[in-house]
């Protein structure tokens, strides 16, 4: 009777383990789900899936501007360019993405709301806009940090680049486009354009409702075998 006991207590076991596992498993598939404030963005490259999480409330402006590229499906189609290695630390620095000089893509400009406006540092894993010489400039570009990137925030005499959100899920994707084959450039670009290309195949909102632009779609019109679907 003893062992028929302890062989019904040693099925148990088994029973409730193959029970749980499957369920562990199932948590670790789930994406994060949506926070208030938060509107999440799921980037599809050649090199995997990114998961975004943008903050609309502290930085609405930059939010908003990103989503209209979003919802217009500008990204679709374009790079992951360049990657910015540091130095000293190979591993860290960023990578950048979007529609480059590409005139028939752009949107107009909109304000540069500053991390000191925001209090969105440039942390790991923060993504921000890339913009030119005027701090307005940014538009269809934007960056992903691997690692702290203190000297991107604002401070005196210096605006800085626009924060708006941070990478929820993908980190492993960012780091591998980051130690892509790079060369080429001019100037702040140089040696940092990625050689092979990553593609962004697409972008799309995963929270709320896509509101389009509305504005032509200039890139969509052109024919042949080079047009980017």
């Amino acid at each position: 009777m003893r062992r028929l006991m302890m062989g019904f207590v040693a099925l148990a076991a088994l029973a409730t383990a193959g029970t749980a596992q499957p369920a562990r498993r199932s948590v670790q598939r789930t994406e994060p789900g949506p926070k208030p404030g938060l509107v999440r963005v799921r980037l599809v490259t050649s090199e995997g899936p990114i998961l975004l999480a943008l903050d609309a409330r502290h930085a609405p402006k930059t939010t908003a501007n990103f989503l209209a590229y979003v919802d217009d499906g500008r990204f679709d189609g374009t790079d992951f360019y360049r990657a910015s290695r540091q130095k000293s630390a190979p591993k860290l620095g960023f990578i950048q993405a979007g529609i480059r000089t590409d005139a028939r893509r752009i949107l107009p400009p909109f304000p540069l709301e500053t991390t000191a406006m925001t209090g969105i540092k440039h942390l790991d894993a923060t993504i921000s806009m890339a913009r030119g010489m005027t701090p307005a400039s940014a538009g269809g570009n934007f960056f992903i940090t691997v690692g702290p990137a203190p000297a991107m925030d604002a401070r005196a005499g210096y605006p800085g680049y626009a924060a708006f959100g941070h990478v929820v899920a993908g980190m492993d994707v960012v780091k591998r486009i980051l130690a892509k084959p790079t060369g080429g450039g001019m100037d702040a670009f140089k040696d940092q354009m990625i050689l092979k290309r990553v593609a962004l195949v697409s972008a799309r909102r995963l929270d709320g409702v896509a509101k389009p632009t509305g504005l032509p779609r200039a890139w969509l019109i052109e024919t042949g075998p080079q047009r980017r679907k």
